[in-house]
């Protein structure tokens, strides 16, 4: 029996949340100690794996997980393979949530009666390669954030070594954690990120330990804290020689103090270079060159950081498809306290991107691009105007000819570009601008850096030839590696891996077809209206559902042929068909109906008369990486025309 990578991660998770309930690792511990008594004779044998695995089941504990998990003899074997998968020669480390407290925001919030619908908070951890979410809990002031996590400890490229204290002293990578409020009408808000180092674990011969950690919030708030969380972090197999806290802090100090230098070194050269740009022309200071950027916890790091070559595994299949997911990320610029009109400026990590599940187009535009460079093209971050003058980042790519293609982030469409000349004749055809985009004032992707210096920044009259060093100024490679290049600082956060979506599209598909079938119903009893379903009409319409996603993905349009065949079909002589397909970001039907009839078409659909009234809805959630999905809906109905 063999299950996906990410499906046995998973499966390892809820295996191991059933182990922490019935405190697995305390009996395990009572066993070892007592086997480890009754085989202390003269000869000092060694302990083999058969002998502890002989014990453990001597006591009846693998048979009580196996009771507590219910499993069948398949799943015995598939447990078994599991835990064979924990590779005895690397370490782990345990971390556990025990609770948070201090939610202030939430000091009001009644307690939730059962069955009921509420807010809630959900935990998601980031470690090396691995990621992780605990279950959503009700937002409280002391919510029940209680969960465990089994994060791989291990040296990329080592053999079978286990890692000794030193190796895992220069481990600076760290946990990263993100909590995200969901409300009750699926809203998503990103309450903290915060960057834990788990290091301190090596000075304890237990090789456990448990403090409070302050999460702060994010944005405007980053000064403020968001609460507590109690944590408790083991490692297994605990060290044999521990390090001292005076060794680790000092490690700290040392990553901490050579950050800064870099950091210190890139901001002179960054100012120097600025200087020069405004050196060329007097005009530049107003162009829309942007070198640094605010993550959500308000640190300013270089843009270039905020892109790295992703490579998304069997995921994504194309670099449209990429563009595809990306686009399906909902687009919300991060709120300003107190409004006035401000742009509160925040670009996320793409963890807390990811988490939360929509951004700014700084997010979008810096993730596509990051997975293009995955794809293998030359692609990169264009910063700008658009009509009216509104900021804007996109993405550009260039082909080995030369050609200059324009993807948009937050909606998948693609622009070849084609410059205007301005020295042609008057008379002489030129292209006409075919991208909504006005200015462009730099480009950059995770190792370069481009301030457009020519005459205008327009982009119809842009030349995008970079090596051009009088239309482009470019920064230093060897600067922008010092600061951006992954491992390069301690302060850069992690690349987390790309999830595979946990949604069964056929059952979400499902659930919002029934949920839309019933809301129709109910405003058509408002009305005074009977409600007759024609299924077969409603299976019919699967097929143009599918053409329409396939389009958005390819940009290839297919299928329309058979659906309008398929529909002259089921509709008799004298009977007028009407549809009215529209597509969304989220599975939320109520939210959904209200928008469809807000359209005068839907309505017209939705809220039909006549003779002979049919009625049909087919709903297709399309599942991408991350849970996002593409939502289908498509009412229809058919009646008798009556002249």
């Amino acid at each position: 029996m063999s299950l996906p990578p990410e499906k046995a991660s998973e499966l390892k998770q809820i295996i191991h949340n059933h182990l922490l309930r019935m405190d697995i690792h305390g009996k395990i511990r009572e066993v070892l100690a007592e086997t480890v008594r009754d085989d202390q004779g003269p000869a000092h044998r060694s302990l083999s794996e058969a002998d502890f695995l002989r014990a453990l089941q001597r006591r009846g504990i693998i048979d009580d997980v196996m009771k507590d998990l219910h499993f069948t003899q398949v799943d015995q074997h598939f447990a078994g393979s599991l835990y064979t998968n924990i590779d005895p020669c690397r370490r782990y480390l345990y971390f556990q949530v025990l609770g948070g407290k201090a939610f202030l925001e939430h000091l009001q919030e009644p307690e939730p009666l059962p069955g009921q619908v509420c807010s809630t908070f959900t935990l998601y951890l980031h470690f090396r390669n691995q990621r992780f979410r605990s279950k959503p809990v009700p937002c409280a002031c002391e919510p029940d954030l209680k969960e465990g996590f089994l994060l791989e400890i291990h040296r990329d490229g080592v053999g079978t070594k286990m890692a000794d204290a030193t190796t895992l002293l220069s481990m600076c990578d760290p946990v990263h954690l993100v909590l995200i409020r969901t409300d009750t009408s699926s809203e998503t808000t990103l309450v903290s990120s915060y960057f834990l180092d788990w290091r301190t674990v090596l000075s304890l011969p237990s090789g456990k330990t448990c403090f409070a950690v302050e999460l702060m919030g994010v944005g405007s708030e980053c000064k403020v804290p968001a609460g507590v969380l109690t944590v408790s972090l083991e490692l297994y197999p605990p060290l044999t020689e521990t390090l001292s806290t005076d060794i680790i802090s000092t490690q700290q100090s040392l990553e901490r103090q050579r950050t800064a230098e870099k950091e210190r070194l890139f901001l002179v050269y960054a100012k120097q270079w600025w200087r020069e740009f405004l050196e060329i022309r007097p005009s530049h200071q107003s162009k829309m060159v942007k070198i640094f950027a605010q993550d959500e916890n308000g640190v300013n790091r270089p843009v270039c950081s905020y892109v790295r070559v992703l490579r998304a595994g069997r995921l994504l299949e194309s670099p449209r498809q990429a563009a595809r997911f990306v686009s399906l990320l909902a687009l919300e610029k991060a709120p300003v306290v107190g409004g006035g009109g401000g742009k509160q400026e925040q670009w996320c990590t793409l963890m807390a991107f990811l988490c939360r599940g929509k951004g700014d187009c700084e997010d979008h535009a810096t993730l596509l691009c990051s997975l293009l460079l995955g794809f293998g093209l030359d692609a990169y971050v264009c910063v700008g105007t658009k009509a009216k003058g509104t900021p804007h980042t996109w993405v550009l790519t260039r082909g080995t000819d030369g050609s200059i293609t324009f993807w948009e982030s937050l909606t998948a469409h693609r622009y070849l570009h084609q410059a205007i000349d301005p020295d042609a004749p008057p008379l002489a055809p030129q292209p006409k601008p075919s991208s909504p985009y006005r200015t462009v004032g730099c480009v950059f992707n995770h190792h370069t850096f481009l301030a457009n210096c020519q005459p205008s920044d327009a982009v119809e009259l842009c030349v995008f030839d970079f090596q051009n060093q009088s239309r482009w100024k470019a920064m230093s490679e060897e600067a922008l590696k010092s600061v951006c290049a992954p491992g390069s600082t301690t302060s850069l956060p992690p690349l987390p891996p790309i999830c595979a979506p946990s949604l069964d599209p056929a059952a979400a598909s499902n659930q919002l077809e029934l949920e839309m079938r019933y809301l129709v119903s109910e405003h058509r009893k408002d009305l005074d209206l009977a409600t007759v379903w024609d299924d077969h009409l409603s299976y019919l319409l699967s097929s143009a559902l599918s053409a329409y996603e396939l389009e958005r993905c390819t940009g290839i349009s297919c299928g329309n042929e058979e659906f309008q065949d398929a529909v002259r079909r089921a509709v008799p002589d004298g009977h007028t068909f009407k549809g009215f397909p529209i597509h969304f970001l989220h599975r939320n039907a109520r939210r959904a109906f209200a928008t469809c009839l807000r359209s005068p078409f839907c309505e017209e659909i939705v809220c039909c008369r006549g003779d002979h009234v049919r009625l049909a809805v087919r709903v297709r959630v399309f599942a991408y990486p991350e849970n996002a999905c593409a939502v289908w809906l498509m009412f229809a109905c058919k009646y008798r025309s009556v002249l």
